[in-house]
């Protein structure tokens, strides 16, 4: 039996909404058996923990049509040390948004095309209120990217 696959959840909260999707988002990678999900908050999260994982999603709320400072340290503590390692590495991402939430998923793919990283789902964004629905699309979101993980589609 080959070793599971490695799919890593980095995500800041302030207000406790992205953590509700960050949540959602586990509950539906953790459906898939065949991927070991592993949950770091965007500070906690480092160089080590990125170079082991298969995938990757992204979650941070929308901060003045940005990503969360605390997102941007993962990033900038990351990139240099991770650099030409991480190539075609899956990711996808999901917002928290007061306002549309395109600024902060904008910037992060840009971010990520710096690291050679490949989009794999369309970005998840939450306006305004955490609902059932908006919760379920998150669950979906982690599932799918584990589910494509565990199947070696991506």
């Amino acid at each position: 039996m080959s070793e599971r696959k490695r799919l890593l959840v980095v995500y800041h909260t302030q207000s406790g909404n992205t953590g509700r999707l960050a949540e959602a988002v586990v509950r539906g990678a953790r459906r898939v058996a065949e991927t070991e999900t592993v949950v770091k908050r965007a500070f906690d999260a480092g160089v080590d923990d990125l170079l082991v994982c298969d995938a990757l999603l992204l979650g941070t709320p929308e901060n003045f049509g940005y990503m969360s400072g605390a997102l941007k340290d993962f990033f900038d503590r990351t990139y240099y040390p991770c650099e030409g390692k991480l190539t075609a590495l899956p990711y996808a991402v999901f917002v928290s948004a007061g306002n549309d939430g395109t600024g902060a998923v904008r910037e992060i793919e840009r971010i990520a095309r710096g690291y050679g990283w490949k989009a794999v789902a369309d970005a998840v964004i939450v306006r305004k209120f955490v609902t059932d629905e908006s919760l379920v699309q998150c669950e979906e979101l982690g599932e799918a990217i584990a589910s494509g993980l565990g199947l070696g589609i991506f």
